[in-house]
């Protein structure tokens, strides 16, 4: 991938500055997002004549695309159910003898409700204490991500959360809640700008012990 013709310092040795072409600078990280072809012409097909129900002309410059878009947008928004938890929380499990609690909190989530096919987007706390093994933080948000991009409700969301954690690594005890706006009765509906649905999930010593859960529950104001 090249850059131009420009040259950039990209090193100092001693007092000497380097320049490097920057065309001999190839990107070693690309991201790309792949998609069934298959699937993506079938929703698409549907979705062209969900526009025409609508009183829409899906041949008009503007919405062409859109079928493809839309087909596209509903397989990331759900591809968290091709994941799996447990495995993203093997991928980095690892042995310490740590019995604090572990939190990851003001996990950003963005999920869709499984009635109108509408986002909630919010935030997840998520407290373990271990017991014996622990994991890699980026596996707890990992976790949340994997549940959330998939079709659900905020109450099941919670608890798969919770659910995994505490049967693959088997702590002590494990934490959830999740704090969310539902465009679902924010834009339709009742329409309630300011709503916010609070859920939680325990498990272990945060549901038999007030004080270790009054912890957490503190630590995430």
């Amino acid at each position: 991938m090249s850059y131009g013709t420009s040259s950039i310092p990209l090193m100092v040795t001693g007092h000497k500055l380097h320049y490097f072409d920057i065309k001999t600078i190839i990107m070693a990280y690309i991201k790309e997002e792949r998609y069934d072809e298959q699937t993506t012409a079938a929703i698409a097909a549907h979705y062209k004549e969900i526009l025409r129900l609508l009183g829409e002309d899906p041949e008009r410059e503007g919405l062409v695309k859109t079928p493809e878009r839309v087909a596209k947008a509903l397989q990331f928004l759900t591809h968290g159910s091709q994941q799996d938890g447990a495995e993203i929380l093997r991928s980095a499990m690892f042995n310490e003898e740590y019995q604090q609690m572990v939190l990851v909190k003001d996990i950003e989530l963005y999920s869709t409700c499984e009635h109108h096919v509408m986002p909630f987007i919010g935030k997840a706390h998520v407290a373990y204490i271990p017991n014996g093994t622990i994991t890699g933080l980026s596996k707890i948000a990992r976790v949340v991500e994997t549940f959330a991009r998939r079709l659900q409700v905020q109450e099941r969301l919670t608890t798969q959360i919770r659910d995994c954690i505490q049967d693959t690594l088997n702590p002590l005890g494990v934490a959830v809640v999740i704090e969310a706006s539902h465009t679902c009765m924010t834009l339709r509906g009742v329409q309630k700008a300011n709503a916010v649905t609070t859920t939680s999930a325990f498990s272990g010593i945060f549901l038999k012990d007030e004080r270790t859960r009054n912890e957490f529950l503190n630590l995430i104001r």
